[in-house]
């Protein structure tokens, strides 16, 4: 089921908190911020495979072994090809995997003109970027022509299995510049059935026909999936859960739109509202089947500067890192943003889009981000 009517493009509130003179909201209990008891930046690994792919986008740290995907170890997924001098946008087709002691190989290589479905456009891998239960990797493609704007197609949401090939496409009913993606799963049925709820942002609905202009069309997803036995999931439906997000064509990124996503402990969705520099929230997003606009505007400006990925931490504080200036910021629930760090790596300019996905590792004690302008995974510790 699916809304195709914007029906609240305007949030109910705004809340801006900076980092100076933030009071702690009342009833709080005293905590650490997370990003506090991190202090160290190192480089893990190149995320540069042997087809000389550039642009990591995507993160994930893999939670169970699987065919040739190992606990512990992180996905990363390519957006350029190797054109030089820095590679065509929207044509990167690798996915890599990265052990936490910097060792690299190519998971999968996805060919755009053997695909077993739809795929507008063909292959540039984003930051949109899961794993599911049984190891089928979920990433989404928003491929050109030539890396620009002006070729971008609507792309799709690539189903590859635990051994790099691609088994299925998932295209159409709203999908449409897949971005970024976040995912839930559970088990119906005595556990004969496994549901996956994907929340998908789409960055270019009406933005290439602006020529560079904004528009307010960005939405997310909701996309449920279903699969029985050791077939791939199948999608079952598509609900629009949230619209009127500012995006636009951009020479250097491609695309600026909504991008991060991550679900909160009571159902709430949060999105990182890249072109207005604040983050919003979509409460009951796992059940709710209209459109809640933007949502509300939990926390605006302040350290917030173009946040491209988002990850929750441990505690349950949202984790964006900038386009703007290579800052890492933590913000609560309720919007009070309560640690800034800086994590371009030493040598990179700030900001220049440099951070997009980024993963808590599964000790909780660490935060894996990619540095696309050194083409690295690094790791905050």
């Amino acid at each position: 089921m699916r809304f195709q009517v914007c029906s609240s493009a305007l949030a109910t509130a705004v809340l801006t908190v900076g980092l100076t003179g933030a009071a702690t909201p009342a009833g709080a209990a005293d905590r650490t911020p997370f990003l506090d008891r991190l202090h160290t930046v190192s480089t893990v690994a190149s995320t540069v495979p042997e087809n000389g792919d550039l642009n990591p986008y995507g993160t994930f740290v893999i939670r169970e072994d699987k065919g040739d995907l190992h606990r512990g170890n992180i996905l990363v997924s390519n957006f350029n090809n190797s054109v030089p001098p820095s590679g065509e946008q929207g044509r990167g087709t690798t996915l890599v995997q990265i052990t936490p002691g910097g060792q690299r190989t190519t998971f999968a290589t996805i060919d755009p003109n053997n695909l077993p479905g739809p795929c507008p456009g063909g292959v540039g891998l984003t930051t949109a970027l899961t794993v599911l239960p049984g190891g089928w990797v979920v990433v989404g493609s928003l491929p050109t022509a030539d890396g620009t704007s002006a070729t971008a197609q609507a792309g799709c949401l690539l189903v590859l299995d635990s051994h790099g090939t691609v088994r299925e496409t998932i295209a159409g009913d709203g999908i449409n510049g897949p971005w970024d993606m976040t995912a839930v799963s559970s088990e119906r049925r005595g556990g004969s059935e496994r549901r996956s709820e994907l929340f998908v942002t789409n960055v270019l609905n009406g933005t290439v026909a602006a020529g560079g202009a904004e528009v307010d069309q960005g939405t997310v997803l909701r996309i449920t999936l279903s699969s029985e036995g050791d077939g791939p999931p199948k999608r079952v439906a598509t609900t629009e859960i949230a619209c009127g997000f500012p995006e636009r064509t951009d020479p250097a990124a491609l695309v600026v739109g909504p991008t991060g996503v991550a679900l909160g402990k009571d159902g709430t969705l949060f999105v990182a509202d890249t072109v207005r520099s604040r983050i919003t929230a979509i409460p009951r997003a796992l059940t709710r089947h209209d459109s809640d606009g933007i949502g509300k505007v939990i926390s605006e400006g302040g350290s917030l500067n173009g946040p491209l990925g988002m990850t929750l931490a441990p505690g349950g504080d949202i984790l964006t890192v900038n386009g703007g200036d290579g800052n890492i910021v933590e913000t609560t629930e309720r919007g009070q943003q309560v640690a800034v760090k800086q994590i371009n790596s030493e040598g990179s300019p700030p900001g220049a889009g440099a951070l997009f996905g980024l993963a808590v590792d599964l000790d909780g004690d660490a935060v894996y981000f990619v540095n696309n302008v050194d083409n690295e995974l690094d790791v905050l510790h």
